[in-house]
């Protein structure tokens, strides 16, 4: 990956913004177990464009287990980009479409529809994102997580059409 750079889109940053007033945040009830239904939900796009993000549980800033969802809007995609940790992502809503790799091109990417599962391994460049439809996805990894662009001056996001 020698083409990757080592400027860091900062996620600490971005777990900042979503943990106030965005995490679907429940007691646990007096067994320790914990219930969150989809409207209670507060999704927030860090960025005001691009995907918007929940933590369900965890903190993704720290160690230990987070699960976040993420919601494209259509024609939204992610540029080329990798995490330093494993990422396990399902798909709950609509087509989403992965590619791998430094090049971006949406019309290599794979559909995986509802219930569809991907293992992101740790460093490995991949873009992901929705063509026609939202897009919901629930993702769970081990903190702290962050994610490092590969082409940082072309931003997080872009639009497809």
């Amino acid at each position: 990956m020698s083409a990757v750079s080592s400027v860091t889109w900062s996620m600490g940053a971005l777990v900042a913004l979503v943990l106030f007033g965005t995490a679907a945040r429940s007691e646990p009830d007096a067994n320790g177990f914990v219930r969150i239904t989809p409207d209670q939900i507060n999704w927030k796009s860090p960025f005001g464009v691009g995907a918007a993000m929940a933590v369900i549980q965890g903190d993704p800033s720290k160690p230990g287990i987070y699960v976040i969802r993420v919601k494209f809007p259509p024609h939204t995609f992610s540029r080329p980009h990798y995490h330093i940790e494993d990422r396990h992502v399902v798909v709950l809503q609509g087509t989403w479409y992965a590619g791998t790799g430094e090049t971006f091109d949406p019309d290599k990417a794979v559909g995986l529809k509802p219930g569809s599962y991907m293992m992101h391994p740790a460093r490995a460049v991949h873009w992901d994102g929705a063509k026609d439809e939202e897009v919901i996805l629930q993702i769970i990894g081990y903190g702290p997580t962050d994610t490092v662009l590969v082409k940082p001056a072309d931003g997080m996001f872009t639009a497809t059409h």
